[in-house]
């Protein structure tokens, strides 16, 4: 009885094998077959950048403006060696590659910007803002609003292109104190050299805005658009705000520069950087609404955490963990 059982196994062997041999032949193949291929060339290149939620019947769609290489050991203000430290307990390192995000928020009656990247202010790893609109399925020119968090230019390079504006019909929307530092002549005489850059870039970012009289500076809190509160944050520039979204109950803020860098600003709230320009107000807002956040529970998004930047801190002994949002391949 064995020896029949190993038998038929055999017989089954032999005929599944002739089959092959056979299917091979027909499909002007030979046995044996090597089914490797000639490497195929490498692409290098990523996915369009945009990420698409809802809050409430507002449509939040994230985008990525591309990222930049920072020596964060050098910005950062903390304590000789913690930063690389920090860095190196997420397997991370300086210069640490770094997102600049921007987001789009579709109200149903309207559709604003939530700052406008680096344009060609920063180098050929940025400036994808408007490519990233275009393949999110808006254009440039359905954009409404465009509110601004601060005047760096990361922040609003990306508002021109060769001299002209990007977004023909928008209105741009930034605190007052921002416009009075960023765009006075008296600032930039008064600059140090290495600041002037800065400077320019606003003026070139945003006067065509100003002359065409598509620009409206804030000095209070409020309702900025339908939907949209503004609320000041002044510290990491003179006029820096974070915007509010709220729909049906649900809320997004979205932060700006309030926080740089997570594996060390997290952990240290304390810890500055070099582009603050009141370093205890900005660290002051920092822990104050740190501590709300956490809190609450709230959903945030923050400009330079890795793309999309959207998610919510947890309370752990004197910092935070940043808790991403959970990725979702539906609209919700």
């Amino acid at each position: 009885m064995k020896t029949q059982h190993l038998g038929s196994i055999h017989h089954i062997s032999r005929a599944a094998g002739l089959a092959l041999s056979a299917a091979l032949t027909l499909g002007g193949m030979s046995a044996p077959v090597n089914l490797a291929h000639a490497a195929a060339p490498m692409q290098k290149v990523q996915a369009p950048g945009w990420y698409r939620m809802m809050v409430g019947a507002f449509e939040v769609t994230a985008l990525s403006d591309g990222t930049a290489e920072l020596p964060v050991d050098q910005l950062l203000h903390a304590p000789k060696g913690r930063v690389v430290q920090d860095l190196k307990k997420h397997y991370l390192a300086a210069p640490l590659e770094t997102s600049v995000n921007a987001y789009l928020i579709n109200t149903g009656s309207r559709l604003v910007l939530i700052d406008a990247g680096a344009g060609n202010l920063f180098g050929p790893t940025l400036g994808r803002l408007s490519a990233q609109i275009t393949a999110a399925g808006y254009q440039p020119d359905q954009v409404d609003d465009i509110l601004i968090t601060h005047m760096h230019p990361d922040h609003v390079g990306g508002l021109v292109s060769g001299g002209k504006e990007v977004f023909p019909n928008a209105t741009i929307h930034a605190d007052q104190a921002d416009k009075d530092f960023w765009l006075s002549q008296a600032s930039l005489d008064a600059a140090p050299a290495d600041q002037k850059g800065f400077i320019q870039g606003a003026m070139a970012s945003l006067n065509p805005y100003v002359n065409a009289g598509r620009f409206k500076a804030f000095s209070v809190d409020g309702e900025v658009v339908p939907g949209i509160r503004t609320l000041g944050t002044h510290g990491h520039t003179p006029g820096h705000a974070i915007y509010m979204v709220e729909s049906e109950g649900k809320r997004l803020t979205l932060i700006g520069d309030l926080v740089h860098i997570a594996p060390v600003q997290l952990e240290s709230p304390e810890v500055t950087i070099a582009f603050d320009s009141d370093t205890a107000k900005a660290r002051a807002n920092r822990v104050r609404l740190f501590k709300i956040w956490a809190r609450d529970g709230a959903l945030i998004a923050a400009s330079h955490f890795p793309f999309p930047g959207i998610g919510r801190l947890r309370a752990t002994g004197k910092g935070y963990v940043w808790e991403a949002l959970n990725y979702s391949s539906q609209v919700k």
